[in-house]
């Protein structure tokens, strides 16, 4: 190729492609590496997922100038739109795979974890093991759950892009769903798999190793009732989202859906499941949340308590005098005469 002028042959972007996935796919038709193709653009030392981040007006100039594409079409490829705290939730690659799609081929809306179907052939995208969520959740309940995917998804979006949405945001929500509510635990029997008196022997490491117990399994008990047990935990506060898999981002953008739906009434749910050692970790969480949700969330947990307490002691007033009531009835039936 010659250091100046067109390339000979340029292929069109495919749609919602990624500038980063096009340069790729022109690189590999050249045969030269990808650093090797940006430096024949007159790009040299320029990193390609940088290009796609935030493309300069001399940087597209010149490579419409090589390539023949307009410089609206390349700022179309890149994510120019998004804010800076949206950069982590961008994939260097689709996160999950449409069957549909070409292998080489990158989209825009795959790199991002709330998205769940092909923007394109709007299939069910799918996760390493070639799963999709319905068949992970059932589709039952992976239909009653998919209002609230599409509600928290365009929440995410409208974060990404800059736009407002009030005082309590994505971030706050992840940390406080990401927060450890109880101590780390053993499973327990609903979420031990049925095996053999001998397979519990040669298991017995698997089921006394701890876990992680995060408040997002008390918002979205649907993801509690599926996911496997050792890879329920995700990681803290936004990178719960930007590293997690399709189950747990599914279940994470579930949770910023309910959450904004109704903040405190979603708290107090996590709060009356804390135990002593999560107390004072969802305090902290909660810290920056806003001032006035704090205070009807302290309100509403103080009444919830005092409730919770009133119903144990009459439940336990009601077991004592059950437990004392005289009986009338011999535990055992006799023959008449036979003693």
């Amino acid at each position: 190729m010659t250091a100046r002028g067109r390339l000979p042959v340029v292929f069109p972007p495919e749609p919602d492609e990624r500038l980063s996935s096009w340069l790729a796919r022109l690189a590999t038709f050249y045969a030269m590496t990808v650093p090797e193709f940006v430096a024949e653009l007159d790009l040299a030392g320029c990193d390609i997922f940088d290009l796609e981040w935030r493309l300069s007006e001399g940087e597209g100039a010149l490579i419409a100038a090589r390539t023949g594409v307009t410089e609206v079409a390349l700022q179309a490829m890149t994510y120019s739109e998004f804010a800076p705290d949206a950069r982590i939730m961008i994939a260097r690659k689709s996160r999950h795979c449409c069957p549909d799609c070409p292998a080489d081929v990158y989209r825009r809306a795959a790199a991002l974890p709330w998205t769940f179907i092909c923007a394109i052939h709007s299939t069910d995208l799918r996760d390493a093991g070639g799963a999709t969520l319905a068949d992970i959740l059932g589709p039952a309940r992976f239909d009653v759950l998919h209002s609230h995917t599409k509600a928290g998804a365009a929440a995410l979006d409208s974060w990404a892009r800059g736009e407002g949405l009030g005082a309590l945001g994505p971030i706050e929500m992840l940390f406080f769903l990401t927060t450890r509510h109880r101590h780390a635990s053993p499973p327990n029997v609903s979420e031990q798999p049925r095996m053999s008196l001998d397979a519990r022997r040669d298991y017995h490491r698997f089921l006394n190793t701890p876990i992680v117990r995060q408040a997002l399994t008390v918002i979205v008990p649907e993801y509690d009732q599926v996911a496997p047990i050792l890879t329920k935990p995700v990681c803290p506060g936004p990178y719960g989202l930007a590293q997690g898999s399709l189950l747990q981002t599914f279940a994470l953008t579930i949770d910023i859906s309910r959450i904004g739906d109704d903040p405190v009434t979603r708290a107090i749910e996590v709060l009356l499941a804390r135990d002593p050692d999560g107390q004072e970790r969802l305090k902290n969480a909660l810290r920056s949340w806003p001032l006035s949700l704090r205070r009807r969330v302290s309100a509403r947990l103080w009444r919830a308590e005092r409730d919770e307490r009133d119903r144990q002691i009459v439940e336990k007033a009601t077991r004592w005098h059950q437990s004392h009531k005289l009986r009338y009835a011999q535990s055992h039936t006799y023959r008449y005469k036979i003693s």
